[in-house]
């Protein structure tokens, strides 16, 4: 089983948590703020982390566009939807809310990456155009968050390698990859040929 380890030097410290029951079951949800900055974010859980040996995890970046307001520009929406059903189907796993809007360019900037994707740019080409890297997630602070909920190995609810490696590079074994396979909609069939094409993802 996992236990709850102690971090040394933590960039997040949890500190705040309540009963969270969803259209998806019943959560708790566990506030996290960062020790260097006015970064917030939040763990929805189900059930007892460290009681299982590899809970099943889905790290999930924030998306004004998709998660809130439905844009079909995107899956991110259904994939947060589709983690937090698998979720509340059993009896233990999280959902950890990054804030790392348009991966880690932030709201302003991945709406003109937005506007560049209109001129026909992909999403790679759109952000690289702004001068940025294609994605600039970090996956520190996740980490540290499982390690504060007690987990050390995940079964990873993602698409996503960089993500995986992320969290491997900070210490937490992924033991496997469930992929969150979305179908295509008009609006973002070339967005995720380009997620599959250029950033690995498995689709």
């Amino acid at each position: 089983m996992n236990q709850l380890l102690r971090v040394p030097n933590p960039l997040v410290t949890r500190d705040a948590e309540a009963l969270l029951p969803s259209r998806f079951g019943d959560f708790k949800v566990i506030a996290f703020r960062s020790t260097i900055d006015a970064w917030e974010t939040c763990a929805v859980v189900r059930g007892d982390l460290a009681s299982v040996e590899a809970p099943p995890v889905r790290l999930h970046s924030e998306c004004f566009t998709g998660d809130i307001m439905g844009s079909l520009r995107c899956d991110c929406r259904d994939q947060l939807e589709s983690a937090l059903r698998y979720i509340g189907d059993r009896d233990v796993g999280a959902v950890l809310y990054l804030r790392q809007e348009g991966r880690g360019i932030g709201l302003v900037n991945k709406i003109r990456a937005y506007g560049l994707q209109d001129q026909g740019l992909d999403t790679v080409e759109a952000n690289q155009a702004l001068g940025f890297e294609d994605d600039l997630r970090r996956y520190e602070e996740a980490a540290q968050m499982l390690q504060q909920l007690g987990v050390s190995q995940v079964r990873l609810l993602s698409n996503n390698p960089r993500k995986r490696d992320g969290l491997i590079a900070h210490d937490i074994t992924v033991v496997e990859m469930l992929p969150l396979r979305i179908g295509p909609n008009p609006h973002n069939a070339f967005y995720l040929q380009t997620k599959r094409l250029k950033s690995g993802h498995l689709l």
